[in-house]
């Protein structure tokens, strides 16, 4: 039974709430399917995580309510615009650095991960958002503006990403190492081996 929280109307057609469509079709989703869905919700404006949590647990008990719920929780749910973010925080895990932190603001920059404590700074290219001079053009002007600030960018392009996860974090591994800024962190986890 929908409560009329779960309703709304668009274009004049009665529709199911953000929430609860994410709920509903949550039990047919991969993870990554789930986790992409949540955030295109969010960057259409429909509704973002905070919301979406509070709409679950009113759910609690409804089939699907409970994966949404462990994937929004902010240990396990960082919000990402693309599949290709999203993959670079899976391969970036096992190698016990602190979880970043995900689409903030940074020296006037909208940026894909930042370390704030580690004053580090890491961009996921793809191809669609970073192929036209412009846009490389912005991109040199980010990275001035970071390391000029103090901050050091790092980049990665789909295709090591994708395919060449061990050097990706073999190089955030010795980036960090390289520039002392692993003493730069307090209390988090040693890196493992």
């Amino acid at each position: 039974m929908l409560e009329p929280t779960d309703r709304t109307t668009l274009l004049g057609v009665p529709v199911t709430a953000p929430a609860r469509t994410i709920v509903d079709t949550a039990p047919a989703l991969t993870r990554e399917q789930l986790e992409r869905r949540v955030n295109l919700a969010d960057s259409l404006d429909l509704i973002d995580p905070d919301a979406l949590g509070t709409e679950v647990r009113r759910m609690r008990g409804q089939r699907g309510a409970g994966r949404v719920r462990a994937l929004i929780d902010e240990y396990t749910f960082r919000l990402t615009d693309s599949e290709l973010e999203q993959r670079f925080l899976r391969l970036l895990h096992p190698t016990g650095l602190p979880v970043p932190l995900t689409q903030r603001d940074v020296n006037s920059f909208r940026t894909d991960f930042v370390w704030p404590t580690l004053g580090l700074v890491v961009e996921a290219d793809s191809l669609r958002y970073h192929r036209t001079v412009a846009q490389q053009q912005r991109d040199h002007l980010r990275d001035q503006t970071h390391l000029a600030r103090g901050l050091l960018p790092l980049r990665f392009t789909h295709h090591q990403i994708t395919y060449a996860a061990p050097y990706v974090r073999r190089t955030v591994a010795a980036v960090i190492e390289r520039h002392d800024l692993r003493s730069r962190f307090e209390g988090s986890a040693p890196p493992r081996s």
